[in-house]
């Protein structure tokens, strides 16, 4: 079923199957998604400002243009997903697995990536200014062109990440793991 355009706001929605569904452009601002399945979502330019999505499936979901703005990711799956021109800042994505991702040009200001997955993910002109990244994991990820200022990257594992230094300062202790 068609659900864009819709308003969603406020609703609670966790643990439900809506994948596949077409959500472009509806209200889900405040909704409770908590281990909704998502999976394959078309969510363009849908306003999830302060939804609550920890432990949502979003794999394969677009969110391009999306609105998350305070959004709670925790544990939620991002895997393939489109988030370019998304708004996160201020969203928690602690534990969120991100494998693959494509978050070019997405605003990441203040937001909390701690031990989140951005293995592969492409991150290219996103703004991370300020973010929390301590112990993320990004092997192989494209940083080029981020805005990583004030970001701490303690603990970051980066092997194989595409990083271009220029206009950017972040703490960064790379840890190798153990053999």
């Amino acid at each position: 079923r068609d659900l864009s355009d819709a308003d969603l706001s406020g609703r609670d929605l966790s643990g439900r199957d809506l994948s596949g569904r077409d959500l472009s452009d509806a209200d889900l601002s405040d909704s409770n998604l908590s281990g909704a399945n998502l999976r394959g979502a078309i969510l363009i330019d849908a306003n999830l400002s302060d939804a609550n999505l920890i432990d949502a499936n979003l794999s394969d979901a677009n969110l391009s243009g999306a609105n998350l703005r305070g959004a709670n990711l925790i544990d939620a799956n991002l895997s393939d997903s489109n988030l370019s021109g998304a708004n996160l800042r201020d969203a928690i994505l602690r534990d969120a697995y991100m494998r693959d991702a494509n978050l070019s040009g997405a605003i990441l200001i203040d937001a909390n990536l701690r031990d989140a997955n951005l293995s592969d993910a492409n991150l290219r002109d996103a703004i991370l200014r300020d973010a929390y990244m301590r112990d993320a994991y990004l092997r192989g990820a494209d940083l080029i062109g981020t805005d990583m200022s004030g970001t701490d990257m303690s603990g970051a594992y980066m092997r194989g990440a595409k990083i271009r230094l220029g206009n950017c300062s972040f703490v960064l202790k790379i840890i190798e793991p153990m053999e």
